[in-house]
């Protein structure tokens, strides 16, 4: 006889084969380049490295990413972007914070109020265009019925 499971684990189980199957349309190249694009000017003239930081920014734009795609199920129903965008804006905000106060102590920026705030607005735009990428491509599996 079989084994049962909860709803719960099901759930959770669904989830990761889901979130599995998002991560094959996601590339490691195309994150390094947003992360030069975005937060090159920032660790130019500082002596740390970019491999330090570099590790962080990768499982941030992950995570966005499959939050994206997460959410894109109300997409496909019918709803808009900028709606869907509204629906999970705490999350995407913790998301962002955390990788803002990731910047902040592995980054060794000045306290320079200039400097952080261009730098929020970095993870902000960061953070965003990757819950975009998450999204347009979850999107895309769910009208191809590849969920």
């Amino acid at each position: 006889m079989g084994t049962l499971l909860s709803f719960k684990e099901k759930r959770r189980e669904k989830q990761l084969t889901y979130e599995r199957k998002m991560l094959r349309e996601i590339s490691l190249t195309e994150i390094k380049k947003t992360i030069l694009n975005y937060f090159n000017e920032f660790f130019q003239s500082r002596t740390i490295s970019k491999a330090a930081i570099e590790e962080g920014c990768i499982d941030f734009a992950v995570e966005a990413f499959l939050l994206g795609a997460k959410f894109s199920r109300f997409g496909y129903y019918g709803e808009s972007m900028q709606m869907v965008a509204y629906r999970c804006r705490h999350e995407e905000k913790l998301l962002t914070d955390d990788f803002f106060d990731y910047m902040l102590h592995w980054g060794k920026v000045n306290d320079d109020p200039m400097i952080n705030e261009s730098l929020m607005i970095a993870c902000e735009c960061y953070i965003q265009q990757w819950w975009k990428e998450g999204y347009t491509k979850g999107e895309k599996r769910y009208k191809l019925r590849l969920q």
